[in-house]
């Protein structure tokens, strides 16, 4: 236990500051969970993981109903995820996940973000093998002993368990799995009538680049231009 290591965040959660954006995401999201798994958050994991997102960003509840309705409309966007791989200037690792209905267009504006920020799109798998897609669960600590917590929860895939911070810098419990325990994790806390403020799937670095104040400045550039076009959904980076 004790603090979550977390790397450089710089802008890597811009995209978290501009509700129009985390809706816009959230949206998709949704939409993707449905077509994959239907409508009923029952039995629907990945909606119910969106659910839980939607309400940690006060999504309003028309707007994740209007999202389901499109799922299942006959006229709705197929969403596609792609992960895209890179370099940020001075060797740091980007990986940029989105969800498009036009793969062309979004290899096009990735392609031009990263020469534009003076970094270089790879190809699939030259950046990826250094980091870990994990679960990551963040909950709010009242209530909770940590102790007790990790001893209940690490016979369903817990694999790190430690203090952090929200997104506005409060304090949180967070918890972190396996991509393959996700699901498993989920339902423990949900029979455990924990709500997590929020769930998602991560890629968490195995190793950072350090760099410098002037040198963090570069790639988060970089990164702030990925995460205004339309398609993206996070920027990951190694940055130490």
């Amino acid at each position: 236990m004790g603090r979550i290591f977390e790397v450089r965040k710089a802008t890597m959660f811009a995209r978290w500051d501009r509700m129009a954006k985390q809706f816009t995401r959230i949206g998709k999201e949704i939409i993707i969970a449905v077509k994959a798994g239907g409508p009923d958050v029952a039995t629907n994991p990945a909606l119910r993981r969106c659910f839980q997102n939607a309400r940690s960003v006060g999504m309003p509840k028309d707007r994740v109903e209007a999202a389901i309705k499109r799922a299942m409309g006959k006229d709705t966007s197929n969403y596609e995820e792609i992960l895209y791989e890179g370099y940020a200037p001075h060797g740091v690792a980007l990986l940029v996940e989105t969800a498009t209905d036009n793969h062309v267009r979004t290899v096009a504006n990735v392609k031009a973000c990263f020469n534009k920020g003076n970094g270089a799109l790879g190809n699939s798998g030259s950046v990826s093998f250094q980091f870990k897609k994990m679960g990551v669960f963040k909950l709010k600590p009242e209530g909770l002993n940590m102790d007790d917590l990790e001893l209940e929860l690490i016979d369903f895939g817990l694999d790190e368990l430690g203090e952090g911070s929200g997104e506005n810098g409060e304090d949180v419990l967070v918890l972190r799995c396996a991509f393959t325990d996700f699901g498993q994790l989920q339902k423990a806390l949900e029979e455990k009538n924990i709500t997590p403020i929020s769930a998602e799937l991560e890629w968490i670095p195995t190793t950072t680049v350090p760099v410098t104040d002037e040198q963090a400045e570069d790639v988060s550039k970089l990164i702030e231009r990925l995460e205004q076009d339309e398609d993206v959904n996070k920027v990951f980076h190694n940055m130490g």
